[in-house]
């Protein structure tokens, strides 16, 4: 598989950002036609199969896939915290597996003496929310467009009398 210099060099840009258009642009087409250009560049099987190998080869390398992200997304989206920390005390039960902790985003601790000695424990958790949005949307559950498709026929009637005065 042959790419020419424009198309290897579009196909390594697209790679940075997944951004058809602004590859086209930094890969020297014309920003103009980058839109156009981006579109047929990805549409040709030559580029789409570079691109592809790139991209498997880069999952290869960091170990990152589909599966690995929706599996984190899913501990995040589905994690108890009742069974993860003590609500009292803020401390990790020893039941906690290297699961439910990746979906601790931080841990603060702060010691206070005096009179009395007090210690403060907080523990905040990656966002539940946006991890359930994210899958929401992988699984096709909401779309951020409506789409509508009505087919059928449409008849205008002029139904006001001739030489009326609408006014």
């Amino acid at each position: 598989m042959k790419l020419t210099a424009k198309q290897q060099r579009f196909a390594d840009e697209y790679l940075i950002d997944l951004n058809a258009t602004q590859a086209a642009i930094r890969a020297g087409y014309s920003p103009k036609s980058a839109e156009v250009q981006g579109s047929r560049l990805l549409s040709n099987a030559k580029v789409r199969a570079y691109i592809g190998e790139r991209m498997a080869e880069h999952s290869r390398r960091t170990g990152v896939n589909q599966e690995r992200i929706i599996r984190e997304l899913a501990r995040i989206a589905f994690l108890d915290p009742t069974q993860l920390v003590n609500m009292d005390t803020a401390e990790l039960l020893d039941a906690a597996t290297a699961d439910d902790r990746a979906a601790i985003a931080s841990v603060k601790v702060k010691s206070m003496s005096g009179d009395v000695e007090m210690i403060e424990r907080e523990v905040r958790f990656a966002d539940k929310i946006k991890a359930l949005e994210l899958l929401g949307k992988r699984f096709g559950m909401w779309l951020d467009r409506q789409q509508v498709d009505i087919q059928g026929a449409v008849q205008i009637v002029d139904d006001i009398p001739k030489g009326s005065d609408s006014s």
